[in-house]
């Protein structure tokens, strides 16, 4: 495959944001952060799996037992593995860097690659961010501009478009969570986002868009709180 390079302009055109690391570790099967203060934080995506609903376990259950363990066990690791792909080459096209696309990965970046065209001011790329006051981290995406819109961006792969909001299930959640944990880090420089992008690639077509207003995600805020009120309450954190 032939190299993908970025646009003639420097995407980097607004000021960086810094970029926190933290450690990460696994306990009970569950992912968590330690901040610059020791304490050991969710992840998003921990929170989230504790706290599906009934409706959530029982459509999972179902999909796993319609196709069998070993085979929806190979169907995730082999969708984690793309995903994970594809984010590497976006975060090394981002960050200016010339790359050469894998063939696994070519027919999701080719579904991304109009989409990128409407991509620049990028000011974080693969950002772990943390939420003090909740109590939970992260590592985003991506924080851009799409048309000219500050906004955090996320990346997602699929071998089906998903074609409604209905059919993303939790990923908005995911959404508003980084942009809360993103708004509160970076509140000393200049970074207040209002917006998110959903981006799904899919081979063989565009890629799905999904753009969220402010007042879609304040409705989406809330369900989130609710979320992480819930896991900590389950942990004897929270009471009410």
């Amino acid at each position: 495959m032939g190299n993908v390079r970025t646009h003639a302009f420097v995407l980097m055109q607004s000021s960086p944001l810094p970029h926190f690391t933290a450690k990460q570790i696994r306990s009970q099967g569950q992912q968590y952060y330690i901040d610059d203060r020791g304490n050991q934080l969710p992840s998003v995506t921990t929170i989230l799996n504790a706290t599906r609903s009934a409706e959530q376990r029982e459509r999972l259950a179902n999909w796993q037992q319609r196709l069998g363990i070993a085979e929806a066990s190979r169907i995730t690791t082999t969708a984690s593995r793309r995903g994970s792909g594809t984010h590497r080459q976006l975060q090394r096209y981002l960050q200016g860097e010339s790359v050469a696309c894998s063939e696994a990965i070519q027919p999701y970046w080719q579904s991304l690659e109009p989409v990128l065209q409407d991509i620049d001011a990028v000011r974080l790329v693969e950002g772990t961010v943390f939420h003090d006051e909740l109590r939970y981290a992260g590592k985003l995406d991506c924080v851009a501009s799409y048309q000219g819109i500050p906004c955090l961006c996320e990346w997602k792969t699929a071998d089906r478009p998903k074609q409604t909001v209905d059919r993303l299930y939790d990923y908005p959640l995911q959404l508003v969570a980084y942009c809360g944990a993103a708004n509160q880090l970076y509140q000393d420089y200049d970074l207040n986002l209002h917006h998110a992008l959903l981006v799904i690639a899919v081979p063989d077509m565009p890629a799905e868009v999904f753009w969220f207003e402010p007042e879609t995600l304040a409705t989406y805020w809330q369900q989130w709180e609710q979320r992480v009120h819930t896991f900590w309450r389950r942990l004897g954190y929270f009471k009410g």
